[in-house]
């Protein structure tokens, strides 16, 4: 992202970060843990006042899968399932994550749901509860891919029926690609150093 964090971009009056964890927090999930790592605080500060609780991740430059388990590891309130989401996927909207949850509810066999459409693989990922100390285990191969290469016969393929499951922000073309999809301005200093 040309040195920027890609979290703290702007989507037009907010970032990256705040109008993925609003559309999440708007689905009505029991408990939202957002897990920071590179620039913490600023990352804190664009979620201020939402009520998301956060928790740091020392091993962020570990990778992702870090911070699954330090989010996962942080889930204090009884549930049935636990959803996975990426903080980049901002074109997914509150009845997105709705849906999940009632696609979730609903699979006929499995306790993985996986957004699938087209050969591919989606996010954000749901299991059920008793597969929390297993997505927590392992040194280099925890969390959602864990999960999933351990039990792919437990793996129920969900298609969204629409494409905002697949549409993350990685480069600069991404992020173009998305304000034009949200028809929101491009910044010319949005990228620049």
């Amino acid at each position: 992202m040309a040195g920027r964090h890609k979290l703290l971009l702007p989507l037009g009056d907010e970032p990256v970060i705040r109008r993925t964890v609003r559309a999440v927090l708007g689905a009505g999930p029991e408990e939202v843990v957002v897990v920071t790592g590179f620039n913490e605080q600023a990352v804190a500060d664009a979620l201020a006042g939402l009520g998301a609780r956060l928790r740091f991740n020392p091993r962020y430059e570990e990778g992702q899968m870090t911070s699954v388990a330090a989010g996962v590891s942080a889930l204090a309130k009884p549930r049935d399932a636990v959803m996975v989401c990426l903080g980049d996927m901002a074109l997914l909207e509150s009845a997105d994550y709705a849906g999940l949850v009632g696609a979730y509810a609903a699979r006929p066999w499995g306790s993985i749901l996986v957004p699938h459409q087209g050969g591919m693989r989606g996010n954000p990922v749901v299991f059920a509860e008793s597969l929390t100390n297993e997505a927590l285990a392992g040194t280099r191969n925890f969390g959602c891919r864990k999960l999933i290469a351990d039990h792919p016969e437990e793996v129920y393929p969900h298609d969204p029926g629409h494409d905002r499951c697949f549409v993350d922000l990685d480069t600069p073309t991404d992020y173009a690609r998305v304000l034009a999809r949200l028809a929101l301005p491009a910044s010319n200093a949005a990228l620049a150093d």
